[in-house]
């Protein structure tokens, strides 16, 4: 068996952490169109607090060891808390926007979040991003005004969520793949299932409305959905490099699209087609340069 450089996933590990990135990017689709439905019938809060506290007896049980019980004490506690507060915040944000708008176009916007995990990669990870991966970065940059259209008739409160959403996502991505430095993606769902909970709790029952039967049927199925995304999404960025997996998100962008036209007849505009393009060329040209970075050794 060859030598493999500290930090770095064996070939077969990457391909694994491919595979169980694109389950968990297939998981997050289907949530989302979940989410949507609910957000039409209840507020975001009391989506998000049901989601977690079920998700706690599944995050417990994935995170079981025999013989030596719960796998929960993390390496970075505070670091685990500021990510899970990220998390929500996040979620808020984009569930908001997928309430009042096509989900193509929040995802449009959400998918700048892999270059902007790039961009902070630089202060966070150590990275060193050369000229053409900037140059990258501002023309997605110009891809999420195409589809936002600032100043247009077009623009609203819920296209800016999805910008804070995107911001947000790319931080948790940062944050994630430090927090995997030192926990399993079991002991990571422990914390984000009981955190999750222990803060939406205090808030709450103040947002409440009682569900019906297909209400709890949804939010059942939108918790597993979100927990196991979740784990699976941790232990993805366990297996592979974070830039390995990064192009395979924008595979939600094209889940959006179809599946915004398939359950609520939504069809992307020729500026959300047309900024969504930018995006994802700015996207897989920056993890192109990224390759080319590692086999070369500098800054690209």
């Amino acid at each position: 068996m060859s030598a493999v450089a500290p930090g770095a996933a064996r070939p077969s590990g990457a391909r694994l952490g491919i595979a169980v990135a694109l389950a968990a990017i297939t998981m997050f689709a289907l949530l989302d169109v979940v989410s949507k439905v609910l957000g039409a019938r209840m507020s975001v809060v009391q989506i998000l607090w049901v989601r977690f506290v079920l998700f706690v007896p599944l995050a417990l049980a994935l995170a079981w060891r025999p013989g030596s019980g719960i796998a929960w004490r993390s390496g970075a506690p505070w670091l685990q808390v500021v990510r899970v507060v990220v998390l929500l915040v996040e979620m808020w944000f984009f569930l908001s926007a997928f309430a009042a708008i096509p989900l193509a176009d929040a995802h449009a916007i959400g998918a700048s979040a892999p270059l902007l995990v790039t961009a902070l990669s630089v202060p966070f990870l150590g990275e060193r991003v050369g000229w053409r991966r900037w140059t990258a970065i501002g023309a997605g940059f110009a891809g999420m005004l195409v589809v936002v259209r600032p100043g247009f008739a077009e623009f609203s409160l819920p296209m800016l969520y999805a910008v804070a959403g995107a911001v947000l996502w790319a931080v948790y991505q940062v944050l994630l793949k430090i927090v995997g430095r030192v926990d399993g993606a079991a002991t990571t769902g422990v914390w984000t299932a009981a955190i999750g909970a222990i803060l939406l709790s205090v808030i709450g029952p103040f947002a409440w409305t009682t569900p019906d039967a297909g209400d709890w049927t949804l939010l059942v199925v939108a918790a597993l959905l979100g927990g196991v995304g979740h784990v699976a999404y941790s232990h993805a960025f366990n297996l592979a490099p974070a830039s390995t997996l990064q192009p395979f998100a924008f595979l939600l962008l094209v889940y959006a699209a179809l599946f915004g036209w398939l359950f609520f007849g939504d069809v992307p505009d020729r500026w959300t087609v047309a900024g969504a393009a930018l995006i994802v060329a700015s996207g897989l040209y920056t993890f192109h340069r990224e390759r080319v970075r590692a086999a070369m050794g500098q800054g690209a």
